[in-house]
């Protein structure tokens, strides 16, 4: 199966969840986030606003930590600085994105990156949406060294995903069965 079949199958898949299984898998996925080293020892953590039935990582979301979250700017993801109660305003793809004027997060003060994955494999390979964002992101030299996991429901991680020359492999994945660590 090619990337764009395997792509409509499982965001199919992913919404066609009830709600109460939708939030019952998010909450085990953060449990079992919150107990591996890598977010534990992480004082600033880019993640994501829950988008078409992902995983929700919203519980873990507390002023303990520094949170960032991007916004699309032309190809490119800009990451700011975001505190439960700052605004939130709808994005190009129709997804939550910090508002504009919100502190700017640099590379060297992130400790780990939460990414959002229409599927991964075990060997740490994600399939994004399409559009490349996550890509270009983690091939930037000043990104390709901090820590990865890709989030996912248990049934989108496979044993191995079609892969593009381009394709980087995370450093894990975490799913609401538990976590992977790829290398």
């Amino acid at each position: 199966m090619q990337k764009k079949e395997l792509r409509q199958a499982l965001l199919k898949k992913r919404q066609s969840l009830l709600f109460e299984e939708w939030r019952e898998k998010s909450d085990r996925l953060c449990t079992h986030l919150q107990s591996s080293p890598l977010f534990s020892q992480a004082r600033t953590i880019l993640a994501y606003f829950s988008f078409r039935q992902e995983p929700d990582l919203s519980p873990l979301f507390s002023n303990t930590r520094q949170w960032g979250f991007s916004r699309c700017v032309g190809k490119s993801l800009s990451w700011h600085l975001w505190k439960i109660g700052d605004p939130l305003q709808m994005g190009t793809y129709g997804i939550l994105e910090p508002h504009p004027n919100s502190p700017l997060l640099q590379p060297e003060e992130v400790d780990l990156i939460l990414v959002p994955a229409v599927a991964c494999d075990v060997r740490g390979y994600r399939l994004g949406y399409g559009g490349g964002f996550y890509d270009r992101l983690l091939s930037s030299p000043e990104w390709a060294s901090k820590p990865t996991l890709g989030i996912v429901f248990e049934f989108a991680c496979l044993p191995q995903l079609p892969l593009d020359p381009w394709d980087k492999p995370l450093h894990g994945v975490c799913t609401d069965m538990g976590l992977i660590m790829a290398h």
